[in-house]
This record gives C-alpha cells, structure tokens and sequence, in this order.
C-alpha cells in the first residue's frame, strides 16, 4: 500500500458514519478554519451539492466541508446534518445571525448492493462530522466506501468489491493528500505497474476480465448509467486561488484517467473537490502534478484495503485463489 492520509495535512479532518445492514455511507471532511475550493466533474451522470459557487467569479471563498456519499441522490440529504453539527460549533459564512457552513458534496450509486431502503441521511451526515478527527487513517469498507463496486461494463454480477483510500505525499513543507471512493464503471490498475487490480470479473471461469476490450467487442454491454461514479477530495496546505483550486481538481482527475479504464463515461459522475488551507505558497503546477499522482495511490489504497462482501469479491479473495 502506498503510505499517508489526507489528514497528513494540517486542519483538515476526516469522519466517517455508515450502516452494515444497508451497505452504504458517507465520508466528510472538514476544514474548520475553512479552504479556498475548487471542483471538476468529469463524468456525465454526476450527483452533486454546491458546487456552482466554486466557480471563480462566485462570491463565497472559502468552503467547510465536503460531503462524500452513497446513496445515489438520496445520499445528499446527509449534508444537512453536517451544516448542523458545523453551525453548532459555530463554524460558517458569517450572516449576522448565525453562520452557514458552505458544504459541498458529490455522491455515488450504492443502492444494488444492500438494502436500497437505508440510505445516508441527516443524521448519518451528523455522526460523520461529529466523528471526524485529524487522526483518522480508516480505508476499505467505511464510510462513503461501504457499498462500492468497480468493473460492471457485464453488470453487477460481474463487479468486485472495492471501497474508499487515501493517500499522501509532501516535498519539504508542501503536503498534498487525496480521499477516494472509487466506485467505477471501469478497471482499476495499479498505475506504477499498469496490471489490472479488480474489475468485471468472470466468476465462471474464475478470472479478470478486460472492460476496454469488451467495449471494443460492442457486445453483452449493460445499461448502468448514474449507477458509478469515483468521487473524492484533494487537500493541500498550499496556498491556491479560488481559479488555481480548480485547475488543481482539473489536474488531480488525470490520477482517475491513469487509474481507471474506461473512466469519465457517460455511466459515470466522476468529480473530484480540492480544499487548500494556505498555508504553504508553491507553485500550483507542481500542487497539481502531486494531486494527480496521489489520487492514483489513494485509488489504489482503496482497492487493497477492502474486504469481500457476501459473493463479490475483493482483491485480497483473488490473491488468495
């Protein structure tokens, strides 16, 4: 596994809430100080929160917090109980009477995999936010990773268990760390090796199996749109604008593309957050290249840290067999 969490960087805190019964949850992470934020959502089936108001000429600067979900749609009601626990800390824009925490937020379609009735609500968003700490280091099956499946070009039967990873890297003062939740449509591959770590697999015949290769056969595809989507966060203590924090999110989506394949389908929401604390000034290209590499470690973080769930396999089954 590569080393490091996005907690790595300083003020930046992660918390996690979910339900074993409905194989779903959400991931928060927050910047209590608040972080200048940008987004980028690649893929064409997104589900997304506040996220028109990172655009450069929106007046708000600084975000709280963003909310990573499952739960299709439904999931973002969690966000409500994020802003709560956050107002009641008193952590927010300022409006006179009272503060608004500013929390952005993107989904992933989990309903297939456990009870499709249990779904991240106010309260999970609550606990999560109410657990978050900057000591967290949890990956796997937790969190907005619990009902996360990648490789299903042949359908869910096809799929194998995947979930949510982290990741960090500095040079000297400057840290950059990424949060996952990697529910694709496509393969995942290690990107140092490029050898295929899950995916639609063949629980016939007992192997891995090639989504690029069976687009191309334009044979036995199935129709999942809005049922993917990889989402995640960039965290970096360097010092970003509000059109720099979207050019690094732009970057960071390079570590998807180098990751996953197919990737930014229309069956896919693929978006990618970055939060910059500033405290660190660098240079945003350097802050970009970094973004990118760490999403592909905390991508695969996550596949080699998740557990099987009933009949779908996860990486650790297949090293096994």
């Amino acid at each position: 596994m590569y080393s490091g969490y996005i907690t790595d960087v300083e003020g930046i805190k992660v918390g996690h809430s979910q339900s074993n019964e409905g194989m779903t949850g959400c991931t928060v992470v927050i910047c209590e100080d608040g972080a200048t934020a940008g987004v980028d959502v690649r893929g064409s089936a997104p589900g997304t929160r506040e996220t028109d108001l990172l655009n450069a000429e929106k007046m708000v600067n600084k975000i709280h917090a963003v909310l990573l979900s499952g739960g299709s749609a439904f999931g973002l009601d969690a966000a409500g109980g994020v802003m709560k626990f956050l107002e009641d800390k008193k952590i927010g824009f300022d409006v006179g009477v009272t503060k608004v925490p500013i929390v952005s937020g993107a989904v992933i379609f989990d309903l297939d995999i456990g009870d499709y009735s249990i779904r991240p609500n106010f309260n999970m968003g609550y606990l999560a936010a109410k657990n978050a700490k900057e000591e967290e280091k949890s990956q796997g099956n937790i969190g907005c990773g619990m009902g996360a499946t990648v490789g299903k070009i042949l359908g869910p039967e096809y799929s194998m268990k995947s979930g949510i990873g982290s990741a960090s890297m500095n040079v000297g003062n400057l840290w950059v760390g990424a949060i996952i939740a990697v529910n694709s449509f496509g393969d995942v591959y290690d990107y140092e090796t490029n050898n295929i770590l899950a995916g639609a697999y063949d629980y016939k015949n007992k192997k891995l199996l090639n989504s690029y290769e069976i687009m191309k056969e334009e044979k036995n595809i199935k129709d999942f749109s809005i049922k993917n989507t990889t989402i995640g966060v960039v965290a970096t203590n360097g010092i970003l604008s509000k059109p720099e924090a979207n050019k690094v999110a732009q970057m960071a989506q390079n570590g998807l593309a180098r990751s996953i394949n197919p990737i930014h389908t229309m069956y896919d929401g693929d978006t990618i957050f970055t939060m910059s604390t500033g405290k660190i000034k660098s240079d945003v290209n350097l802050i970009g290249t970094l973004s990118s590499e760490v999403v592909s470690r905390a991508i695969t973080n996550a596949i080699l840290s998740t557990n099987s769930y009933k009949n779908i396999l996860s990486y650790e089954d297949l090293k096994r067999c």
